[in-house]
């Protein structure tokens, strides 16, 4: 299992023709293969980091071996299933009813939870993917949220400006998912990992 702290990675479903759809983003809040605790081993969808950084891997057995103790690691890992199952919940809602603008706020802002920084690094064809969206609606609806002074956009880097401005234009779907993981999760701290330099005696 791995344990995102400043990447995040997104869970993808990849159809057979080869087209794929974000159906959940992980970060620093969560873990990546839930699968080996549940019971069930593996999932049919597929992890891509959508931006680069660090994060801890732990093994299998010891995140299962844990998990059986049925203590406060059973209880988070479980708390954190239900967050992320709501998160997968509303992000087919979304997809489904909500406008390719809608779905870019909700995205932008998800990740920017889960950076220390209000940048990120990717490319319009990459949101195009993780959306399930044709490109020129990504280019339409990034260009109307920089033209709104929402965001800045060059050559893969988006910077976001006003994030309340994002807020008040995102669809329900954002504040249903980050209300979940705050009831959830808000009692579990998690602070920043401390980085190891070349010449550092750690």
């Amino acid at each position: 299992v791995y344990f995102p702290t400043t990447s995040i990675v997104s869970l993808l479903y990849v159809r057979e023709d080869g087209a794929s759809a974000e159906i959940a983003v992980v970060g620093n809040e969560g873990i990546l293969g839930i699968s080996l605790f549940m019971g069930g081993e593996t999932t049919p969808s597929r992890a891509v980091v959508q931006s680069a950084g660090h994060g801890y891997r732990l093994k299998a057995a010891l995140i299962q071996q844990e998990f059986n103790r049925a203590g406060p690691v059973l209880r988070i890992l479980l708390r954190y299933t239900q967050a992320l199952i709501t998160q997968m919940a509303q992000t087919a809602v979304c997809n489904r009813h909500h406008t390719v603008e809608q779905q870019l706020c909700r995205w932008l802002l998800l990740s920017l939870d889960r950076l220390p920084s209000d940048s990120l690094t990717m490319t319009q064809e990459l949101i195009a993917n993780m959306l399930g969206v044709r490109r020129e609606g990504v280019t339409e609806a990034a260009g109307n949220l920089q033209q709104a002074g929402l965001i800045r956009y060059s050559r893969g880097h988006i910077t976001v400006l006003d994030r309340p401005g994002l807020e008040k234009a995102v669809c329900e779907c954002y504040a249903v998912v980050k209300r979940e993981f705050d009831r959830l999760l808000s009692d579990i701290p998690r602070d920043e990992p401390s980085v190891l330099k070349p010449d550092s005696k750690q």
